[in-house]
């Protein structure tokens, strides 16, 4: 018996949370030349709708584009039910990063994080988790951070939710192996994003990736095993930093990574 095609293990439709630039859009061309159709789901319109343009010409796939903010989940809830298309893959990608100390952010900007990088993943996984197991088959990937390896000044609270979604996606894939639907973490390290270039500035850190190499190679993990982390550099510093460093040490390494961003 031959292995399933990806679009027969995943498709027909594949949901992109932040789909509309940066790795969300390089997830969603990477899913597009495997023959997945798309929904496409963003807060701005007029980089949504072109991404998604773009990749129906080049692909020639159905992409549908969701306007809509994943921080209102019950309206990004309504929109996906509107639908008549069977989502076999999800990848949440949308995410906040508020960055800087502390105890300079707001209440509100403190619930936006946990809206956006908690609330989010955790009730669209448990929401569309349930008919890819009544189908026998299906993904979710999270996208976690190195950051969520151990804690990281100026982005004490950032880190923090992408512990929370790469312990999440851990025990789902144990979870939800048996019934056919594979769950990833994604420990990415820096990607060259507009996001990432305009927080950090200057120079790429080591270890900074092309976000299609980071959806590439989490498309590829997906189905054989709970976490990849893309890149040789970023695999070794993990081992560093969780193995061989003493804690203290290893977040004294993230202060130094990490304390100049603003």
């Amino acid at each position: 018996m031959t292995a399933p095609t990806f679009p027969e293990r995943y498709g027909p439709y594949a949901l992109v949370l932040g789909g509309s630039y940066g790795l969300g859009a390089a997830y969603a061309e990477a899913l597009a030349r495997r023959g997945l159709s798309l929904v496409l789901l963003a807060r701005q319109e007029e980089p949504l709708r072109a991404t998604a343009t773009r990749l129906q010409d080049a692909y020639g796939v159905d992409v549908i584009a969701l306007v809509g903010d994943v921080s209102d989940y019950r309206d990004v809830e309504q929109r996906l039910r509107g639908l008549d298309v069977a989502i076999g893959l999800v990848v949440y990608d949308a995410a906040y990063a508020p960055v800087g100390r502390f105890q300079d952010m707001s209440e509100d900007q403190l619930v936006r994080l946990t809206e956006v990088n908690v609330r989010g993943p955790l009730l669209l996984a448990r929401a569309l988790a349930g008919p890819m197991i009544e189908r026998g088959r299906g993904g979710i990937i999270l996208m976690s951070s190195l950051a969520g390896s151990l804690g990281s000044p100026n982005l004490a609270a950032y880190a923090a939710t992408k512990s929370f979604n790469a312990i999440l996606a851990e025990g789902l894939w144990r979870e939800l192996r048996p019934q056919g639907v594979d769950v990833l973490a994604c420990m990415a390290g820096a990607i060259l994003t507009p996001g990432y270039q305009e927080a950090g500035g200057g120079k790429p850190a080591p270890g900074t990736m092309p976000a299609r190499d980071v959806a590439e190679q989490a498309l590829r993990a997906l189905g054989k095993g709970p976490i990849v982390i893309p890149g040789g550099m970023n695999k070794l510093a993990r081992f560093l930093l969780m193995r061989l460093l003493p804690r203290r040490a290893a977040i004294g390494v993230m202060a130094r990574n990490t304390g100049g961003l603003s």
